[in-house]
């Protein structure tokens, strides 16, 4: 597919909850094609600390009726809202994810997805493939340092030498004191 997906704006439609595309016309003539697109906002849009930002996804396709059943395939637009990996400051990343789906009336579980009464219901798939995208460890910039150490130090505040390079044995751990008498048999 070519071109933008729709866009919100001033005098567009309110946000849908969800996505369901008629195809009884389509499943008459195996070949036809039709265009759809949404502006979504689902709940539950995240997993840890990851996020989708508002929950807003942009959702642009074609549909194709073919004689299993019916194919989905176009993007999902959306932003990504999570930690940096370094300093911790919330990072807001665009994503966009194609997909080419299969909807047919017997789904193979994990493989297609169903066709029910001549619809197709395309949010379960937006809302994995939008988790899916969500980034492992973003990072708001290349060069990011991360905390800033004058401020969130990382090491002990007072470093002394310990161990065997000042002959000192370091201090013990009651917690550890039951293996004190573990004994080994060769």
């Amino acid at each position: 597919m070519t071109g933008q997906p729709p866009s919100a704006d001033a005098g567009a439609a309110a946000p849908q909850r969800t996505l369901v595309v008629d195809v009884v016309e389509l499943r008459r003539r195996p070949g036809t094609r039709r265009e759809f697109g949404a502006d979504l906002v689902l709940d539950d849009l995240e997993a840890g600390e990851q996020s989708i930002v508002d929950g807003r996804l942009v959702v642009a396709g074609v549909v194709e009726s073919v004689m299993e059943g019916v194919v989905a395939e176009g993007t999902v637009d959306g932003v990504s809202r999570g930690p940096c990996r370094r300093c911790l400051d919330d990072v807001d990343e665009a994503f966009s994810v194609d997909f080419r789906e299969v909807f047919e009336r017997y789904p193979t579980e994990g493989e297609t997805w169903p066709l029910e009464d001549d619809r197709i219901d395309l949010t379960a798939m937006v809302r994995e493939l939008a988790l899916l995208s969500l980034p492992l460890a973003p990072l708001c910039r290349e060069d990011c340092e991360g905390p800033d150490v004058e401020r969130f130090p990382t090491g002990p505040a007072e470093e002394t030498e310990v161990g065997d390079a000042a002959g000192v044995e370091p201090p013990r751990d009651d917690r550890w004191a039951a293996l004190d008498a573990l004994t080994f048999d060769d």
